[in-house]
Protein backbone atom coordinates (compact mmCIF):
# COMPACT_ATOMS: atom_id res chain seq x y z
CA UNK A 1 0.00 0.00 0.00
CA UNK A 2 2.82 2.38 1.09
CA UNK A 3 6.53 2.26 -0.43
CA UNK A 4 7.75 4.50 2.37
CA UNK A 5 10.47 3.02 4.79
CA UNK A 6 10.04 3.74 8.26
CA UNK A 7 13.14 3.79 10.31
CA UNK A 8 12.06 3.06 14.03
CA UNK A 9 14.49 4.21 16.34
CA UNK A 10 14.91 2.62 19.95
CA UNK A 11 17.63 3.11 22.64
CA UNK A 12 18.18 -0.23 25.00
CA UNK A 13 20.29 0.12 27.98
CA UNK A 14 19.54 -3.10 30.34
CA UNK A 15 16.44 -3.65 28.37
CA UNK A 16 16.13 -7.60 28.60
CA UNK A 17 13.28 -8.12 31.00
CA UNK A 18 10.56 -5.99 28.08
CA UNK A 19 12.83 -5.80 24.54
CA UNK A 20 11.25 -9.14 23.07
CA UNK A 21 7.58 -7.38 23.56
CA UNK A 22 8.48 -4.42 21.80
CA UNK A 23 9.58 -5.62 18.95
CA UNK A 24 6.89 -8.36 19.27
CA UNK A 25 4.76 -5.39 18.71
CA UNK A 26 6.65 -3.58 15.92
CA UNK A 27 7.13 -7.69 13.87
CA UNK A 28 2.80 -7.50 14.90
CA UNK A 29 2.17 -4.18 12.66
CA UNK A 30 -0.06 -5.00 9.48
CA UNK A 31 2.21 -2.10 7.96
CA UNK A 32 5.88 -4.19 6.81
CA UNK A 33 8.12 -1.56 5.52
CA UNK A 34 10.62 -0.77 8.42
CA UNK A 35 13.66 -0.78 9.79
CA UNK A 36 14.01 -1.23 13.72
CA UNK A 37 17.10 0.27 14.61
CA UNK A 38 18.27 -1.14 18.24
CA UNK A 39 21.35 0.44 19.70
CA UNK A 40 22.61 -0.93 23.02
CA UNK A 41 23.86 1.35 25.26
CA UNK A 42 26.88 -0.49 26.85
CA UNK A 43 23.73 -2.72 28.24
CA UNK A 44 25.39 -5.54 31.16
CA UNK A 45 22.80 -7.41 30.84
CA UNK A 46 21.09 -10.06 27.88
CA UNK A 47 19.56 -7.56 26.18
CA UNK A 48 22.52 -7.74 23.21
CA UNK A 49 22.11 -11.26 22.87
CA UNK A 50 18.00 -11.25 22.61
CA UNK A 51 18.37 -8.65 19.93
CA UNK A 52 20.74 -11.04 18.26
CA UNK A 53 18.47 -13.51 17.94
CA UNK A 54 15.77 -11.63 16.95
CA UNK A 55 17.98 -10.89 13.83
CA UNK A 56 18.23 -14.22 13.19
CA UNK A 57 14.69 -14.43 12.37
CA UNK A 58 14.22 -10.71 10.80
CA UNK A 59 16.40 -8.98 8.85
CA UNK A 60 15.04 -5.94 9.27
CA UNK A 61 15.74 -5.60 12.96
CA UNK A 62 19.34 -4.07 12.89
CA UNK A 63 21.46 -4.08 16.44
CA UNK A 64 24.31 -1.23 16.73
CA UNK A 65 26.38 -2.19 19.92
CA UNK A 66 28.15 1.08 21.64
CA UNK A 67 31.59 0.89 22.97
CA UNK A 68 30.58 2.85 26.29
CA UNK A 69 27.32 4.42 28.15
CA UNK A 70 26.29 7.88 26.15
CA UNK A 71 23.14 7.89 27.13
CA UNK A 72 19.37 7.71 25.62
CA UNK A 73 20.09 10.57 23.58
CA UNK A 74 23.56 9.84 22.10
CA UNK A 75 21.77 6.29 21.42
CA UNK A 76 19.00 7.84 19.14
CA UNK A 77 21.20 10.12 17.57
CA UNK A 78 23.60 7.15 16.26
CA UNK A 79 20.35 4.98 15.68
CA UNK A 80 18.84 8.66 12.91
CA UNK A 81 22.41 9.09 11.63
CA UNK A 82 21.94 5.18 10.42
CA UNK A 83 18.45 5.15 9.69
CA UNK A 84 17.80 4.85 5.76
CA UNK A 85 14.27 5.58 5.64
CA UNK A 86 11.74 8.60 4.35
CA UNK A 87 10.50 8.60 8.21
CA UNK A 88 11.48 8.46 11.52
CA UNK A 89 9.04 6.47 14.01
CA UNK A 90 10.48 6.69 18.23
CA UNK A 91 9.69 3.48 20.49
CA UNK A 92 11.74 2.88 23.50
CA UNK A 93 13.00 -0.60 25.01
CA UNK A 94 10.13 -0.96 27.13
CA UNK A 95 7.16 0.24 25.63
CA UNK A 96 4.71 -1.30 22.85
CA UNK A 97 2.59 -0.21 19.60
CA UNK A 98 -0.49 -1.74 18.77
CA UNK A 99 -1.05 -3.33 15.22
CA UNK A 100 -2.12 -0.60 12.86
CA UNK A 101 0.11 2.32 14.78
CA UNK A 102 2.57 2.73 11.58
CA UNK A 103 -0.32 1.94 9.16
CA UNK A 104 -2.64 4.64 10.47
CA UNK A 105 -0.19 7.50 11.28
CA UNK A 106 2.13 7.30 8.05
CA UNK A 107 -1.32 7.32 5.88
CA UNK A 108 -2.46 10.27 8.06
CA UNK A 109 0.69 11.86 7.53
CA UNK A 110 1.12 11.30 3.57
CA UNK A 111 -2.36 12.04 3.26
CA UNK A 112 -2.19 15.27 4.49
CA UNK A 113 1.61 16.30 3.29
CA UNK A 114 2.81 16.65 7.15
CA UNK A 115 6.06 16.75 8.81
CA UNK A 116 5.58 15.82 12.26
CA UNK A 117 2.69 14.03 13.73
CA UNK A 118 1.80 12.05 17.32
CA UNK A 119 -0.57 10.26 18.68
CA UNK A 120 -2.86 9.55 21.73
CA UNK A 121 -1.59 6.27 24.10
CA UNK A 122 -2.66 4.60 27.05
CA UNK A 123 -0.35 4.00 30.30
CA UNK A 124 0.15 0.57 31.54
CA UNK A 125 2.32 -0.44 34.24
CA UNK A 126 5.39 -2.38 34.65
CA UNK A 127 3.66 -5.78 34.22
CA UNK A 128 1.77 -4.27 31.25
CA UNK A 129 -1.58 -4.17 32.90
CA UNK A 130 -3.39 -1.04 30.82
CA UNK A 131 -4.36 1.36 33.28
CA UNK A 132 -7.93 2.99 32.56
CA UNK A 133 -7.02 6.84 31.34
CA UNK A 134 -5.86 7.24 27.81
CA UNK A 135 -3.84 9.90 27.23
CA UNK A 136 -5.99 12.04 24.86
CA UNK A 137 -3.97 14.61 22.46
CA UNK A 138 -4.52 17.87 20.97
CA UNK A 139 -5.27 18.43 16.95
CA UNK A 140 -2.01 20.51 16.21
CA UNK A 141 0.90 21.92 18.39
CA UNK A 142 2.78 25.19 17.33
CA UNK A 143 6.11 25.87 18.64
CA UNK A 144 4.18 27.90 21.86
CA UNK A 145 2.11 25.70 22.89
CA UNK A 146 4.50 22.97 23.00
CA UNK A 147 5.97 24.79 25.62
CA UNK A 148 3.68 24.96 27.64
CA UNK A 149 2.73 21.26 27.07
CA UNK A 150 4.75 18.30 27.69
CA UNK A 151 1.72 16.41 26.16
CA UNK A 152 3.49 14.49 22.89
CA UNK A 153 4.89 11.34 23.68
CA UNK A 154 7.89 9.91 22.38
CA UNK A 155 6.94 6.72 21.55
CA UNK A 156 4.18 8.00 19.27
CA UNK A 157 6.13 10.47 17.51
CA UNK A 158 6.76 9.74 13.67
CA UNK A 159 8.63 12.71 11.37
CA UNK A 160 9.29 12.85 8.00
CA UNK A 161 12.64 13.90 7.49
CA UNK A 162 12.87 15.20 4.00
CA UNK A 163 10.58 18.09 5.84
CA UNK A 164 12.12 18.45 9.17
CA UNK A 165 15.47 18.43 7.56
CA UNK A 166 18.40 16.92 9.63
CA UNK A 167 17.69 16.16 13.38
CA UNK A 168 20.13 15.62 15.92
CA UNK A 169 19.06 15.64 19.74
CA UNK A 170 21.22 17.58 22.22
CA UNK A 171 22.23 15.76 25.11
CA UNK A 172 22.19 18.29 27.86
CA UNK A 173 22.88 17.51 31.00
CA UNK A 174 19.45 17.00 33.44
CA UNK A 175 17.29 17.98 30.23
CA UNK A 176 14.68 16.57 28.52
CA UNK A 177 16.19 15.80 25.40
CA UNK A 178 13.65 14.60 23.39
CA UNK A 179 10.96 17.48 24.25
CA UNK A 180 14.40 19.53 23.82
CA UNK A 181 13.99 18.09 19.52
CA UNK A 182 10.55 18.22 19.23
CA UNK A 183 10.46 22.22 20.43
CA UNK A 184 13.75 22.38 17.64
CA UNK A 185 11.23 21.40 14.67
CA UNK A 186 8.52 23.81 15.62
CA UNK A 187 10.90 26.53 15.97
CA UNK A 188 11.18 26.27 12.44
CA UNK A 189 7.64 26.76 11.88
CA UNK A 190 6.37 22.97 11.12
CA UNK A 191 3.32 22.27 13.37
CA UNK A 192 2.50 19.31 14.85
CA UNK A 193 -0.70 17.20 14.25
CA UNK A 194 -1.84 14.64 16.54
CA UNK A 195 -4.24 11.46 16.08
CA UNK A 196 -6.50 11.43 18.96
CA UNK A 197 -6.53 7.73 18.51
CA UNK A 198 -5.37 4.93 20.68
CA UNK A 199 -1.83 3.54 19.22
CA UNK A 200 0.99 2.57 21.39
CA UNK A 201 1.17 2.03 24.94
CA UNK A 202 3.79 3.56 27.36
CA UNK A 203 5.27 1.09 30.52
CA UNK A 204 5.93 3.30 33.55
CA UNK A 205 8.37 1.51 35.27
CA UNK A 206 8.62 2.62 39.13
CA UNK A 207 12.18 3.09 38.45
CA UNK A 208 12.48 5.11 35.22
CA UNK A 209 13.40 8.85 35.52
CA UNK A 210 9.88 9.93 34.10
CA UNK A 211 8.41 8.25 37.42
CA UNK A 212 9.96 10.95 39.28
CA UNK A 213 7.55 14.00 39.00
CA UNK A 214 10.07 16.22 40.65
CA UNK A 215 13.04 14.89 38.18
CA UNK A 216 10.81 15.86 35.57
CA UNK A 217 9.58 19.26 36.40
CA UNK A 218 13.46 20.22 36.87
CA UNK A 219 14.48 18.26 33.45
CA UNK A 220 11.28 20.59 31.55
CA UNK A 221 12.85 24.17 33.31
CA UNK A 222 16.23 22.97 32.42
CA UNK A 223 15.01 22.42 28.81
CA UNK A 224 13.50 25.85 28.54
CA UNK A 225 17.49 27.87 30.33
CA UNK A 226 19.52 25.38 28.74
CA UNK A 227 18.56 23.96 25.29
CA UNK A 228 15.87 26.71 24.55
CA UNK A 229 17.86 29.68 25.95
CA UNK A 230 14.79 31.47 27.02
CA UNK A 231 14.81 34.17 29.75
CA UNK A 232 13.81 33.63 33.45
CA UNK A 233 10.74 35.14 32.77
CA UNK A 234 9.46 33.88 29.80
CA UNK A 235 10.91 30.24 31.50
CA UNK A 236 8.90 30.47 34.52
CA UNK A 237 5.60 31.47 32.49
CA UNK A 238 5.86 28.14 30.16
CA UNK A 239 7.03 26.27 33.11
CA UNK A 240 3.71 27.41 35.38
CA UNK A 241 1.63 26.19 32.29
CA UNK A 242 3.25 23.20 32.12
CA UNK A 243 2.99 22.63 35.67
CA UNK A 244 -0.81 23.12 35.75
CA UNK A 245 -1.35 20.86 32.82
CA UNK A 246 0.91 17.95 34.29
CA UNK A 247 -0.56 18.24 37.37
CA UNK A 248 -4.45 18.06 35.89
CA UNK A 249 -2.54 14.71 34.04
CA UNK A 250 -1.62 12.73 36.64
CA UNK A 251 -4.57 13.86 38.63
CA UNK A 252 -6.63 11.80 36.32
CA UNK A 253 -4.34 8.67 35.57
Amino acid sequence: MFKSLVSIITPAYNASEFISETIDSVKAQTFSNWEMIIVDDCSSDHTREIVRKEMENDKRIKLIELPQNGGPANARNVAINEAKGDFLAFLDSDDLWLPHKLERQLSFMEERDIAFSYTMYQMMDQKGERKVTLIHVPPSIVYKDLLKNTIIGTLTVMLDKRKTGNIQLFPARNCSEDYGLWLSILAKGITAYGINEELALYRKCENSLSSNKLKSALKTWNTYRKIEKLNIFASCWYFMNYSLRALKKHTNL
